[in-house]
């Protein structure tokens, strides 16, 4: 059966010789992975492989059956093509952070129509904008909220934040509870919209701390989160 959907590109691998697996987040049925026959195997067939860049944003025309683990593209195009996600350095960097962090927790194999508007249009606001440093940092904690473990902020008047239980206290109760620069961070951007990113100044050692503070918040909630292999190259890239 053929179905349109539109997908945002997580990861792709080589399978083989002349073929390559893609991973993608659609519209209509979440996480589903696609086998590309051939498109390593000429130059021409290869120009095919373009299309699938780290988050583009696709029009897929697949050939579905229900019960495979593995589906058929039959026609593609870029829903929306993008202005220089990747070809600005600093961008691209992101971008390649980010894809890993979302590879390896997005997991459902169905529709989330919020989810998927939340990628589209952050990855269309950071596509455009010039100052995007703060960007990661909101996706992620954002991201949260998607995945069930968004910070409860009803006491956020409280000196403390428990990363484990997800809540402010009053007192610092387990070795996972954060205070001083990473609290004043955290609730300055709860809440926020992306927009308002600008208005939050941040050097490169606040902005790296407090990363490293929302991937050990991701590694508490969710059990096989590991840390992105390409966290360093972010880090020095980016930083």
């Amino acid at each position: 059966m053929l179905v349109k959907t539109n997908a945002i590109v997580l990861s792709k691998i080589r399978y083989g010789d002349n073929d390559v697996i893609v991973k993608c987040y659609t519209k209509n049925r979440g996480i589903v992975s696609y086998l590309l026959r051939g498109v390593l195997k000429s130059k021409k067939s290869n120009s095919k492989i373009a299309y699938y860049q780290p988050l583009s944003q696709l029009e897929i025309e697949e050939n579905y059956r229900a019960n495979q683990s593995l589906h058929f593209i039959t026609d593609v195009r870029l829903s929306v093509p993008y202005h220089n996600m990747h070809t600005n350095i600093i961008k691209a960097a992101v971008v390649m952070f980010l894809s890993e962090v979302l590879t390896t927790t997005l997991k459902e194999e169905e529709a989330n129509p919020s989810l998927y508007e939340f990628l589209e249009t952050t990855l269309q606001w950071l596509d455009h904008e010039t100052d995007f440093a703060n960007f990661h940092l909101l996706f992620l904690l954002e991201l949260s909220k998607h995945l069930g473990f968004y910070p409860d902020g009803s006491q956020s008047g409280f000196p403390y934040f428990n990363l484990r239980s997800g809540s402010f206290e009053l007192n610092p109760e387990t070795p996972y509870t954060i205070s001083g620069e990473n609290l004043t961070v955290l609730k300055q951007l709860l809440g926020i919209q992306f927009d308002r990113l600008d208005t939050i100044k941040l050097h490169s050692k606040q902005r790296q701390a407090f990363l490293n503070l929302l991937l050990l918040y991701f590694e508490l909630h969710l059990s096989d989160f590991r840390k992105p292999k390409s966290l360093q190259v972010f880090n020095e890239v980016f930083h």
